[in-house]
């Protein structure tokens, strides 16, 4: 415990050189994106795809570490649920997938007022402890500086700082989310970058400080929070509010990871290194395919480990410091590339970033290596290699429907009654399901649910080239719904029709292998699900294969 203090300090000052080089960052890159955005301009694609696989593993540790840490110091105060403490974290993560499938201001307030209940009762615990040891109330087991500190293995050292490297993860979490914040963004994504360093770091030395100068020292079904919480204010209500407010504040500290997971995993999603489905935005304006897939990964390593935190923490810190170095090394060369106003300045400050982040990336993999970390650095490779399989896959796609030719034209036969094709964009299999829909009716009608101007406008043109004779009509959508104002609109038809059959014509391509259906949207099969039990609705798939 003598060199608590001086690894305490250390930390403290990496906090310091982190936030000034993740500052640069947000005034290089004001639109988001973090490290992954910034290693992939500056220092290309398969460096961007190693930082991004480095966070989203980073991101899901984070949930499954920070909801077990909670639940135990809920348990150290509670120790009767200490066997129920797997159930406790999976019901918790629940929640909060819950709150943020609700949406970001939902989520927001009801996250708020924890936050600022653990900030004051931590800082009261820190001022309180502090002050007793001054007046003598408080026994003090050691002191503050140490005449002669004692002779411990450079290993252990290196691995305690490891291990206290990991308060540092989040930091990242800012220059990912500038989008969300207030106008001006910028600004306000710097200030809470300092606020919440300053913090960190107040909270970080105050505990170190009492833990040390109390001799307090962790052991089973007790946190350093509980037993130094326990010392200064004894059994009585401020030592539930600690620990009450401490579990909280670890539940909530997962929302870090939802709030930039989903973003990320759109990010990928969007140049296609992950399924589409991960780059929609839902009814609620969330990501909400991200989020569920983060919650099934965080659940999966909670239960895998039995929501113990010292089989967890080894696998953490490894990424996130990658991402870190990748990071730092991509703004050095935004730098030496462009040398805009101050650059020099920021380009300091970024080498020292990189330089650091680079020598803790080699300590926490050396230290915790044969603990765990062995396996992050294992996936991290696995992940690139499937986001380049994904890519390839979509290229691929691309390839095979870019071919449209001109003379996939079609008789029409006389038909009262209305044939729909619900159409994403013109490909050979549309062309098909067109040339279908005109041979059985001829009251033909494509429909086409409009999520960006830009891109209606497109299809317009495309659509005016190949098949002007078939009219496109364009379903607006307020709340980025698809199969809502598909299925009013057949509705509307039926109804001009006096009742009579639609015949609802879906157009699908089919894939080389059955697994790559998982990287498409499965529209037509939610369309087919919707239409099942509507009376007179016809539905008929017409498939284009791709091999």
């Amino acid at each position: 415990m003598a060199w608590s203090l001086p690894i305490a300090m250390a930390v403290a000052a990496l906090l310091v050189i982190i936030t000034l080089s993740y500052r640069q960052t947000i005034d290089a890159y004001p639109n988001g994106g973090g490290a992954y955005t910034v290693a992939k301009e500056n220092l290309g694609k398969k460096a961007g795809l190693v930082a991004a696989a480095s966070l989203l593993i980073d991101y899901t540790l984070t949930v499954a570490v920070s909801v077990a840490a909670g639940v135990e110091n809920f348990t150290s105060a509670f120790p009767g649920y200490e066997e129920h403490k797997v159930l406790i974290g999976a019901l918790v993560i629940l929640f909060v997938m819950l709150m943020n499938l609700r949406g970001i201001k939902e989520s927001a307030s009801v996250f708020a007022l924890p936050t600022y209940f653990f900030i004051v009762s931590i800082l009261v615990l820190i001022v309180t402890g502090a002050v007793k040891m001054a007046l003598g109330k408080v026994a003090v087991q050691a002191p503050l500086v140490h005449e002669i500190y004692p002779e411990i293995p450079i290993f252990l050292l290196l691995r305690a700082f490891s291990s206290g490297c990991s308060a540092l993860t989040g930091i990242e979490a800012i220059s990912n989310g500038i989008p969300i914040f207030k106008k001006p963004a910028q600004k306000n994504a710097k200030i809470t970058m300092v606020w919440m360093a300053g913090l960190l770091g107040v909270m970080f030395i105050g505990i170190t400080f009492l833990a040390h100068m109390m001799g307090i020292v962790p052991h089973d079904g007790k946190t350093v929070i509980s037993l130094l919480s326990g010392q200064v204010f004894g059994d009585n209500f401020l030592y539930y509010v600690v620990q009450i407010s401490t579990a909280l504040i670890l539940f909530l500290a997962a929302n870090t990871s939802y709030a930039d997971f989903p973003r990320l995993a759109s990010l990928l999603a969007c140049d296609g290194y992950l399924p589409r489905q991960l780059g929609s935005l839902g009814d609620r304006l969330v990501f909400s395919n991200g989020i569920m897939g983060l919650s099934l990964a965080a659940l999966f390593l909670l239960m895998a480990f039995g929501g113990v935190t010292h089989h967890l923490i080894p696998l953490y810190a490894v990424g996130v410091f990658l991402s870190f170095t990748l990071s730092q090394l991509g703004m050095i060369r935004h730098h030496l590339r462009l040398r805009e106003a101050g650059w020099m300045r920021a380009l300091i400050f970024n080498s020292i970033g990189a330089l650091t982040t680079f020598v803790i990336l080699l300590v926490i993999a050396m230290t915790k290596f044969l603990s765990g970390a062995w396996l992050v650095l294992i996936l991290i490779p696995a992940f690139v290699w499937f986001f380049l399989q994904i890519k390839n896959h979509y290229l691929f796609v691309a390839r095979r429907l870019g071919k449209v030719s001109g003379d996939q034209t079609a008789s029409m036969l006389p038909s009262n009654h209305a044939a729909l094709v619900p159409v994403s964009n013109l490909h050979p299999g549309v062309l098909l399901s067109l040339q279908y829909a005109r041979s059985i009716s001829k009251d033909v009608r494509a429909c086409y649910v409009e999520m960006s101007p830009e891109a209606t406008q497109r299809l317009k043109d495309q659509w005016e080239k190949a098949v002007p004779q078939v009219p496109l009509i364009v379903l607006k959508s307020p709340y980025r719904s698809i199969m809502e104002p598909v299925l009013n609109y057949i509705d509307q038809v039926k109804h001009e029709k006096n009742g009579q059959v639609v015949t609802v014509i879906i157009p699908e391509f089919v894939t080389k292998h059955w697994y790559h259906r998982f990287l498409h949207n499965q529209t037509a099969l939610m369309l087919r699900a919707y239409l099942w039990l509507k009376p007179e609705i016809i539905v008929t798939s017409v498939r284009y294969r791709l091999y």
